[in-house]
């Protein structure tokens, strides 16, 4: 006779693995937060402009917005990358630093 299942503790294990992915996303979102500079936004402006792209629905625009989010992440992986690994043909990567958080507006 097969051992029963013990569904709590499989269940368990998938809400604790759900939880732990759910952190991970709060703080890659963060992390691309501060590396863009956009931390220096307000609480509002970030929701607002973030709230626009999401409800924003032509391709032309949301493809020019892929094609710079492509050229800020390579751009990033450039820098730690040996020479013989870039990407030549990808678009030039911006150069840029986020602004100290002595110069945030409105921190909340």
């Amino acid at each position: 006779m097969r051992k029963p299942r013990d569904f709590d503790a499989e269940l368990k294990a998938l809400e604790d693995k759900a939880r732990g992915l759910k952190t991970r996303k709060v703080r890659q979102l963060g992390e691309l937060v501060v590396a863009t500079g956009a931390d220096t936004l307000t609480a509002n402006e970030l929701a607002g402009a973030l709230i626009v792209l999401a409800e924003t629905k032509e391709a032309g625009k949301r493809e020019a917005w892929a094609r710079r989010g492509v050229a800020f992440f390579q751009g990033r992986s450039r820098r730690s990358a040996p020479a013989t690994d870039r990407d030549t043909d990808g678009a030039p990567a911006q150069s840029g630093s986020a602004q100290p958080a002595s110069g945030r507006k409105g921190a909340t």
